[in-house]
């Protein structure tokens, strides 16, 4: 599709062009860009700039120029109406088309309708259809008229949407239970299964299980949003699923992808940016002030932040992730916003406290282990009273995931806070005050560590002082502990100080040797 059909489908309330798109601009997918990465290859792409309000009118030249000169379809921003005109001439001097998104409009939300409509222009079975009252229905009616079995459409809460009722389709009785109480029933085997399912790029068959019949399954998405799953019992029996099964299961979802997607656009075309304030928070960069005021927050009470991350979760895992922890915050918190930023996911509430977000966090953890995968660690940073201290409180969540992931203790929990990360958090921080500020180190201690990996007798002596200092300068705990003899332990004391002229007479120097050593340890 060029760049100019695709600005005409979305519609002059979701996205207007600055300047002239051209005629021949065609559009092969969209990326979002990060203003602080460098621009990288990018044919045919047009590229979503979630942070580009707070930016100079030099800046955004120089991205426009970058990704004109990376063969970018062009570039989609928010702007105030006064900067349209600054717009314009940079889309002229570059040559590259600039989209204006309108501020009701969530990224996540743009880029899903793009994908979709992107998705319509390469499959002519996908394209606009008259859609009755039910659309669903008929969807799963379709599709149950081809596999033989009962269909069901559900969303992320594992809520049946809709189900097929073609005759003599077949049916066990899990799905009649389902779709009479229009939820999936208990089983010990569906977080595995519908985890798998969301994840996967292909349909997945799985076979009878007892009284369950074989079925097949797809997940429901909109780019990289996911939306709900699809499943059809297989009437063919348990063989592999065939090529046509997974084209028709492919047509299938991105029906009902359009139609949940225009749901979902439906109910938050009237919301205020949320997210880009949320994102402006995060980055510190041009506050207003009225942030707070705009998300619902009473600076009075504050504002605590969740940092959430799974480790090694890809972009539709984070997409999934942020979906469930908004979908499950906002029941009990209104005022609560979600977003997606390198790689983990940052939520804002009201709460006065951060025991008072801790318990809000505590339920998200079986919710996403359930749906995206166990490892899941979340920050707690706060009370923010100000919009300027969220990018403070920012910084802290992502110190206290990185520590927690270095120390590797399973004393900390998976929900961690300052308080629990205290002891953590000052030995590493002594440890950079010891990086930047050498006049701080001991040059004695300096000097065994220098030698300790080739010197057995210093990696002796570093080991007894840190223990030594552990047992409060306790000789027989500190023996007992190491498996040696009390008098060597003195020796090792003595010939610290004899042999390397390190003093511990004084409580304040014992202090300074216990930091810097317990800094180079870690």
């Amino acid at each position: 599709m060029t760049l100019a059909e695709l600005v005409e489908q979305l519609g002059p309330r979701t996205a207007t062009p600055i300047g002239a798109l051209g005629v021949g601009v065609a559009v092969t997918g969209t990326e979002f860009i990060d203003i602080v990465d460098e621009m990288t290859d990018a044919p045919g792409t047009l590229l979503l700039a979630p942070s580009t309000a707070s930016l100079s009118t030099a800046r955004l030249a120089a991205i426009a120029a970058a990704a004109a000169e990376q063969g970018a379809a062009g570039l989609a921003v928010k702007c105030s109406a006064d900067r349209v005109s600054a717009l314009a001439a940079i889309a002229d001097a570059t040559g590259l088309p600039i989209v204006r998104v309108a501020d009701r409009i969530s990224w996540r939300l743009l880029d899903a309708q793009l994908t979709h409509l992107l998705g319509e222009a390469d499959a002519p079975l996908a394209g606009p259809q008259g859609r009755g009252a039910e659309p669903l229905f008929a969807i799963a009616n379709e599709l149950a008229e081809f596999f033989g079995g009962s269909v069901a459409i559900e969303d992320l809460s594992r809520n049946i949407l809709a189900y097929s009722s073609v005759p003599g389709q077949l049916i066990d009785a899990l799905r009649t239970h389902g779709i009479l109480a229009r939820q999936v029933p208990a089983s010990p085997y569906n977080d595995d299964q519908y985890r798998t399912v969301l994840r996967s790029d292909h349909p997945i068959k799985y076979p009878r299980l007892g009284d369950e019949e074989p079925r097949v399954a797809f997940a429901i998405r909109a780019g990289a949003l996911p939306l709900g799953s699809i499943w059809a019992i297989d009437a063919s029996g348990e063989g592999p699923t065939t090529p046509e099964q997974e084209e028709r299961m492919r047509r299938a979802s991105a029906l009902a992808g359009a139609h949940l997607l225009d749901d979902l656009r439906a109910h938050a075309t009237n919301q205020r940016p949320r997210e880009d304030r949320l994102r402006t928070l995060l980055t510190g960069i041009e506050l207003t002030g009225t942030e707070f005021a705009e998300l619902g927050i009473d600076e009075e009470r504050g504002a605590a932040l969740l940092a959430i991350e799974v480790p090694g979760a890809g972009p539709t895992a984070i997409a999934q992730l942020r979906s469930t922890a908004i979908r499950h915050l906002v029941l009990h918190r209104p005022d609560a916003v979600a977003v997606a930023h390198r790689g983990r996911v940052y939520a804002l509430f009201a709460a006065g406290s951060v025991d008072e977000a801790v318990r809000s966090a505590e339920p998200l953890l079986p919710l996403v282990d359930r749906l995206v995968g166990d490892g899941i660690r979340i920050a707690v940073s706060g009370p923010a009273h100000r919009s300027g201290d969220v990018a403070g409180a920012r910084e802290l969540a992502d110190r206290l995931l990185d520590t927690a992931a270095r120390a590797n203790d399973p004393r900390s929990g998976r929900i961690v806070t300052a308080a629990g990360l205290r002891p953590q958090l000052v030995v590493e921080r002594a440890a950079e005050l010891f990086a930047a500020a050498p006049e701080l180190r001991d040059p004695a201690i300096d000097a065994l560590l220098a030698v300790r990996d080739e010197h057995e007798a210093s990696a002796a002596i570093i080991e007894t002082l840190l223990t030594w200092l552990e047992c409060f300068g306790n000789v027989a705990q500190t023996a007992d502990r190491l498996g040696v003899h009390e008098n060597t332990v003195r020796h090792r004391l003595r010939r610290a100080g004899e042999a390397h002229g390190l003093r511990l007479e004084h409580a304040d120097d014992r202090l300074a040797a216990w930091l810097q050593l317990r800094a180079a340890a870690r």
